[in-house]
């Protein structure tokens, strides 16, 4: 399995953003390139990552000065796992300060259908605590095991997050390999 090192600290540092600027930060300040699967957009960001981390959730969940760092899978073994986590930062928030963001989540097959083809899914809605600016993991974690049965090849994992409040849709898109 081919992996990369993540740092959230390089993909998802916050600086206050201007409705032309991106989100996305590194730890010098300098501003991150959108790519397929980090973008932002009128002051919203949001971004996709495939980790093979079993222990994900021990990383995420740690005191906000404390920054996880993911693996990223470009590759996975039949019978190996993957947990596919969607971010974002700096929702718009009402009168009422709370935030809607939603999304769209599709992984398609190699052979071209769809393993997950969901529309309009909370990722996260109600009061926002803590600052908008902070990264937040959405609600769908979704887990992918590759099973005997399921095709070999490139599995493509499209999500759309959109910032209901802020009228912002971001189309980010990754994918694996899935070997034998």
């Amino acid at each position: 399995m081919r992996l990369s090192r993540l740092l959230l600290a390089l993909c998802f540092g916050f600086q206050p953003a201007t409705a032309a600027d991106t989100v996305w930060h590194d730890r010098d300040g300098k501003a991150i390139p959108d790519t397929e699967s980090r973008k932002s957009a009128n002051g919203f960001g949001a971004s996709l990552v495939v980790t093979p981390d079993e222990d994900w959730e021990a990383k995420w969940n740690t005191p906000p000065e404390t920054v996880p760092t993911f693996r990223e899978a470009r590759t996975v073994k039949r019978g190996g796992a993957v947990t596919i986590l969607i971010f974002f930062a700096n929702p718009k928030t009402d009168a009422r300060n709370t935030i809607n963001v939603r999304c769209d989540l599709r992984v398609l097959r190699p052979d071209g259908s769809f393993s997950i083809n969901a529309n309009d899914v909370v990722c996260m809605k109600g009061p926002l605590r803590g600052s908008p600016t902070s990264v937040r993991l959405a609600a769908p974690v979704l887990k992918f095991i590759g099973e005997p049965q399921d095709p070999l090849g490139e599995w493509r994992v499209m999500v759309s997050v959109k910032d209901v409040l802020r009228e912002t849709s971001l189309q980010l898109e990754t994918s694996f390999i899935l070997e034998p």
